[in-house]
């Protein structure tokens, strides 16, 4: 230390051992309006915004929980997984994708099949999980889908599938595209024996998904400015070279239409479901608890 350094003020160190950190999620902003909303707050409103109404995606077992009783619940199909039978790679190979969305999500495949009740109602429930490889429907997402229609039928009970998907997984090839075949004919075995079932479309549904089993339903329910399709809307406008329509695949658009039944808000989506099967199995009102 030289003797100017003695005369200078002592340099201020800023340590960030002290600086507080905000938690990851303790805030999120909502894609519609951008407005900045409390983790908790939006929890508690089932990932609705309470500023403008929009619909967060939900991760599948957090929309099981919101429809189910939580007594009596019971897995179907969580012991059949994915095998890389083609050997496919891309830029990646497919078993490291698969390794991958098992780490970020802990679920095995895109489908979780769950057997419960709805204001104690008996049901079978399909629900996607988006975060893993996109809801993609490969050979697994099939199976599991089958075994819950069986499920379904052996205990003479309805079936309700919430849709949330990019179509068809490519890295399955035409054993992806067989599922469609798959999931609609135990559809049809499930209409012979005069079984409801209900599909709820959420954003996005789109692809080989939403051309299978999707538009079945006794009853085709659609949440809130949720996309629609087969083909996204850009590869629709590069094709016919033509502008769409304000709100092409959209909820709304395919309400009007005529594509879908009707448009339902998730917050009332659990009750408004355990109605309408009592009323599709003509039971009276109070056997909804």
């Amino acid at each position: 230390m030289t003797w100017l350094d003695k005369l200078l003020p002592p340099r201020i160190k800023r340590s960030n051992l002290g600086a507080k950190r905000v938690p990851e999620g303790l805030w999120v902003k909502c894609p519609a309006c951008d407005s900045v909303l409390y983790g908790a707050d939006l929890e508690s409103s089932l990932s609705v915004c309470p500023k403008c109404g929009h619909h967060l995606r939900m991760r599948a077992r957090r929309r099981i929980d919101c429809l189910l009783d939580a007594e009596g619940r019971y897995e179907i199909g969580q012991e059949v997984l994915p095998v890389d039978v083609l050997k496919f790679k891309d830029s990646r190979k497919y078993t490291e994708r698969l390794q991958e969305a098992l780490d970020d999500t802990e679920e095995t495949d895109a489908l979780v099949v769950m057997g419960g009740s709805i204001r104690t109602l008996p049901v079978v429930l399909a629900v996607f999980e988006f975060e893993f490889i996109s809801g993609s429907m490969g050979s697994v997402v099939g199976e599991r889908f089958a075994r819950g229609v069986q499920a379904a039928i052996e205990q003479k009970v309805p079936f309700i599938s919430v849709a949330a998907s990019g179509g068809a997984r490519m890295q399955e090839g035409v054993l992806s595209l067989m599922q469609m075949a798959k999931t609609t004919a135990m559809l049809t075995k499930l209409a012979d024996k005069r079984l409801p079932y209900i599909s709820v479309l959420t954003d996005p549904t789109m692809g080989g998904v939403s051309a299978s089993f999707c538009f079945l339903g006794d009853v085709v329910i659609a949440e809130p400015r949720a996309l629609i399709g087969f083909a996204g809307p850009r590869v629709i406008e590069q094709t016919v070279r033509e502008k769409l329509p304000e709100g092409f695949q959209r909820a709304e658009f395919l309400l009007e239409k005529g594509a879908i039944d009707m448009i339902m808000d998730r917050r009332v989506m659990r009750d408004e479901i355990a109605r309408m099967l009592a009323m599709l199995l003509r039971q009276p009102s109070d056997a909804v608890a």
